[in-house]
């Protein structure tokens, strides 16, 4: 009885993978628009402020993202494998959550500003990881075009964080495209003059750094492949061209097939 209902749990686990991966397939691309527009949203947010429009439609794609989140939650078959799984989505979805409910005016009232600045700190985190998510399905991982566009996305999102905390200070940005040079200049690891003064600047500045040392190698080596590779190929480079020692190692080889057709004939 006992082993009737674990191959009957099994089913029923399996029939769940199945449909979620039916579901998943269906709802990718939508949900691939929707987080690039809940990305740019971010950043408008962050520059120039929502308009009511647009502040209703990011109300209106955050409940559809809750929608698919349940979705997929309700299908999965082991519920805290999905949570481990997805736990920065979960607070994705509750940032939005608490401003809707109008916590950060609460938060104002009891003099604790700088709660606020945390969760925008944490909205920005949060929606970085659904754009690079939707990146990743959208290409695919596709090598150095992936991380060229992704480092793009981050550089957008990163410079109009560092402009929403840092903008106003003593020798801060005086413009979201200064926002972009500094941020620019710090994932390439040169960095400016300037460093972030706001506790949550400076939390969003290690962010950068972290993901700028961490591609730099990334994209250095494989720059370095790519101009190594066109002189392997040119044969004017022979001393560092790999192409005549192949051509060396073609004729070796055809001579070895003459002197063993030689020998089978008698000649040697």
């Amino acid at each position: 009885m006992q082993e009737q209902k674990n191959v009957t749990k099994q089913q029923l686990d399996q029939e769940r993978r199945e449909l979620l991966t039916q579901v998943e397939g269906w709802l990718e691309m939508p949900m691939i628009i929707l987080g690039f527009v809940w990305l740019a949203l971010l950043i408008i947010e962050l520059r120039w402020g929502l308009s009511p429009l647009l502040e209703l439609a990011g109300t209106v794609i955050w409940i559809v993202f809750i929608l698919d989140f349940l979705l997929r939650l309700i299908l999965a078959p082991d519920k805290s494998d999905y949570f481990k799984s997805n736990w920065l989505t979960a607070i994705a979805l509750l940032v939005p959550a608490l401003r809707i409910l109008r916590i950060i005016r609460v938060v104002r009232i009891l003099r604790v500003a700088r709660a606020a600045r945390g969760l925008r700190l944490l909205r920005i985190v949060t929606s970085l990881n659904r754009g690079m998510r939707a990146l990743s399905a959208s290409m695919g991982r596709r090598g150095f075009a992936y991380v060229l566009a992704l480092t793009g996305v981050v550089n957008l999102a990163g410079a109009a964080g560092m402009y929403a905390f840092e903008s106003g200070l003593p020798g801060a940005f005086g413009s979201y495209s200064a926002a972009l040079w500094w941020t620019a200049m710090l994932l390439i690891s040169m960095g400016t003059s300037y460093w972030p003064q706001t506790a949550e600047g400076r939390v969003l500045c290690f962010l950068l750094a972290v993901y700028g040392f961490a591609i730099f190698g990334y994209v250095t080596a494989a720059l370095a492949s790519f101009f190594i590779g066109r002189d392997a190929e040119a044969e004017e480079t022979e001393l560092v061209s790999a192409k005549p020692l192949q051509d060396l190692r073609s004729e070796v080889a055809l001579l070895k097939e003459e002197i063993g057709r030689l020998r089978k004939g008698g000649s040697i």
